[in-house]
């Protein structure tokens, strides 16, 4: 059997023993249901941020110092999305001049010596930080911002009228349903969750396939005297790794004293997809356990298991379709555009979607990149009169997002969807009849350097 096919079984059955299985869909469902309620208007805004990663914290700061008044809804109980909740605690790409909400983070994390001192890229291709502290950090920046958070608080709908015009998102949190009227929305939920509801076109994984660039979890190991390190995994679960030739692609991140993260691939699932993304997280957390099995027996790695992050690291969901689809070809070229409004500089970094392995899409000749501008364009919804989007959800062709996903550019990507959003909002008009140039020079005027 080809460890391809093995995969897809692996993937297929990731919630078979010791675990109960998800109910399946049937695949006819017996039929539809219409169902409807009236809710408080409980919020109002003139920007509403949906989802709270690095990309929404910076887009809901943005906005907040340009006048707006801001609310940003996040799904989990911290903000900081694969950076905390995932576990990532790394800054890929170049860290300065990003903008001064990214600036005001890394000065924030120095007060707390939770950050690595400043190399430019490419000299060094990222900076870590204690990601516990960074929840910390973002917290208090958005609450010095004046941003109206709503924590453990999921989006759910959207009300669209004529022209692709948001009214109202309704959001859900321990008060139950409640809705959330804005004049302009910006989707940062990664999965592009406000476009696919509102109905806008989207698209995900590879063309030929759909498949998605892959998902990794981060599993945290301790270091301990050698006594107490025996093999964890009792008999008879789950596949043990009992060489080095079936361990799956896992990177060993430092993770502070006696630490470490295992950054480990899980490909084959889709992230916007709830069945698949279950299936996801059940794979993930029995793989952390049969690679660390690996390191334990084989290579006698004095580790204890300390847990995985609450949520796999998803590098790519769902892309919505834009004014500007950015493209492989741009990236390429270093391409400069008269409404840049960010800038990428981190290598393709698309690992191929249907194995395990270290493997890329591209040969390492032709994962070079130049510096390159994003487009102010590759921000607006191409369906949506008022939603803009920022971070993995931008419009883009996938192998431009191998490398615009990293943190640094989706921070910057934020930034400037904040600035455009509460310009639009005061203008009382929608992002596209904005001159770009007022973006532009709003991004540079706060420390974006974009050439």
């Amino acid at each position: 059997m080809q460890r391809r096919d093995a995969l897809k079984i692996m993937a297929a059955g990731a919630a078979g023993a010791f675990a109960t299985p998800p109910a399946r869909a049937e695949q006819d469902p017996p039929g539809e249901i219409a169902w409807s309620r009236k809710v408080p208007v409980r919020y109002a805004a003139d920007v509403a941020v949906l989802g709270g990663g690095i990309a929404g914290v910076a887009a809901a700061c943005a906005a907040a110092k340009s006048g707006a008044k801001v609310v940003l809804v996040e799904r989990f109980a911290i903000t900081g999305g694969d950076l905390t909740t995932g576990g990532v605690a790394a800054f890929c790409g170049e860290t300065a001049g990003q903008g001064e909400v990214f600036d005001e983070i890394l000065a924030d994390l120095d007060k707390f010596h939770a950050v690595t001192i400043y190399q430019p890229f490419p000299k060094a291709d990222h900076r870590n930080f204690d990601h516990h502290l960074l929840a910390i950090v973002l917290q208090e920046l958005l609450l010095r911002r004046q941003v109206k958070l709503l924590l453990h608080t999921r989006f759910v709908d959207v009300r669209v009228g004529s022209g692709g015009r948001i009214s109202e998102c309704i959001v859900c949190g321990k008060s139950g349903p409640e809705a959330l009227r804005a004049r302009q929305f910006i989707d940062c939920t990664g999965d592009a969750d406000v476009a696919r509801t509102a109905g806008f076109a989207v698209m995900k994984g590879r063309p030929e396939d759909g498949l998605q660039l892959s998902m990794s979890m981060m599993a945290f190991v301790r270091h301990v005297e050698p006594e107490l390190a025996a093999p964890q995994l009792p008999e008879g679960w789950f596949a043990p790794v009992r060489s080095k030739a079936e361990l799956p692609m896992t990177s060993i991140w430092p993770n502070g004293p006696r630490s470490n993260a295992l950054k480990i691939k899980i490909p084959l699932f889709d992230a916007t997809s709830t069945e698949s993304l279950t299936l996801a997280e059940i794979r993930a957390r029995r793989r952390a356990l049969e690679v660390l099995d690996y390191y334990q027996r084989q290579e006698h790695k004095p580790w204890r298991y300390d847990g995985c992050s609450p949520q796999i690291g998803i590098r790519e969901g769902a892309r919505i379709v834009g004014d500007y689809l950015l493209t492989l070809a741009d990236l390429r070229a270093g391409r400069k555009f008269e409404d840049a409004i960010a800038r990428g500089v981190y290598p393709l970094d698309g690992h191929k979607p249907d194995d395990d392995q270290r493997t890329y899409i591209l040969k390492p000749s032709e994962r070079h990149v130049p510096p390159y501008q994003l487009p102010l364009r590759s921000l607006l919804a191409k369906d949506g009169a008022n939603l803009l989007m920022a971070g993995r959800c931008f419009s883009g062709d996938q192998l431009a997002l191998s490398s615009a996903r990293v943190s640094t550019t989706c921070a910057m990507m934020g930034q400037a969807a904040g600035i455009a959003a509460a310009l639009a909002a005061q203008k009382q008009t929608d992002p596209r009849l904005l001159d770009p140039q007022d973006v532009r020079r709003v991004v540079e005027e706060r420390g974006g350097k974009l050439t």
